[in-house]
């Protein structure tokens, strides 16, 4: 929850995002995100940043950085 905010983010839910590696190990950085995809606690989601963010479902026109447009149910990596 934030105190103040830009009217266009009344009703959004903002999540603190920690950045991982590919691996799924903790990196050393953070960011908030708008969660467009009702993520929940210890979800592994997909974050895009950038022009990307304001074209994610409902935030045209939003001042918006970083949002979370999917959860991911699983990994695979090939080497």
């Amino acid at each position: 929850m934030a105190t103040r905010k830009d009217d266009r983010l009344v009703g959004a839910k903002l999540l603190v995002v920690r950045t991982t590696d590919p691996s799924g190990k903790d990196e050393a950085g953070h960011m908030v995100a708008v969660d467009t995809v009702d993520a929940g606690l210890s979800d592994r989601v997909l974050v895009v940043t950038g022009s990307s963010a304001r074209m994610a479902s409902g935030l045209k026109d939003t001042p918006v950085d970083a949002a979370i447009i999917g959860v991911i149910d699983s990994v695979e990596m090939k080497e």
